[in-house]
This record gives C-alpha cells, structure tokens and sequence, in this order.
C-alpha cells in the first residue's frame, strides 16, 4: 500500500470516529441542535435525533472498505443537507452557534468535510486493505 493510500485510510478511520462522536452527541445533547432545526420543520426532536442515527450508521459503514464509498457519498449528501441551516447562521440576527465568527468558522468546517468526504469517495475504490 502506498504512503497516500495509507494517509487516505488513516483519514478515513479519524472521520469514521468524528461521524459517530457527532451522531452520539445528539443523544447526549440534544437540546443544543434545536436552535439548528428550522421552526417551519415539524418533529425537531425526531429530527435530531434521526440525523444523530445516520451519522453513526455512516461512520459505521466507512470503517468497511466495500461500504465505504456509498457511506462516503452518504455523508456527502448529508453534509450538503445541512449547509443551509450554517449559512443562514451566519446571516441570521442570533447565530445558533453562538456568535458570528463562530458560524464562520463552522461554515468552513462544514465546506472541508464536504471535501473530506468527497475525496473518500474518490480514493475508496483505490486503496486496498
């Protein structure tokens, strides 16, 4: 296995941990994601805590090569799904966060796990374990 596959596999093992820390936190704190649940939404609790499940079955899944890229995409898609609800903290009068450099600096996060993920699904069919 090349020096690359090797760094793209550690990467994936600590976004793999960084996916079910997050999806765990919305068991265990779930009343700090509600200020994120738009209000038009109906079930925001539901909503947490189903969001906190997929993120720990994802996190799960890219620990498996064969799974791997499809969690990759998933992640992906579930990144893009909550990019609004960070842009509109950035704009909106009272930031969920907490303070507007705080929304930035997620905004920003939130654009590299997009990446991170993205690129995953690229070098998932290259590395073999």
């Amino acid at each position: 296995m090349s020096l690359t596959s090797k760094i793209w596999v550690g990467v994936r093992i600590l976004f793999t941990l960084f996916m079910i820390m997050g999806g765990v936190q919305h068991f265990l704190k779930p009343d700090f994601y509600l200020p994120f649940i738009p209000g038009f939404l109906p079930f925001p609790m539901t909503i947490i805590y189903v969001s906190g499940f997929v993120e720990i079955a994802l996190g799960l899944l890219l620990l498996f090569k064969k799974y791997s890229k499809i969690a990759a995409v998933g992640i992906f898609l579930l990144m893009l799904l909550f990019l609004p609800v960070h842009v509109w903290d950035i704009i909106t009068d009272t930031p969920a966060i907490g303070s507007h450099k705080a929304a930035l600096i997620r905004l920003a996060f939130q654009f590299l796990f997009l990446a991170i993920a993205w690129k995953i699904k690229q070098v998932s069919s290259l590395i073999s374990q």
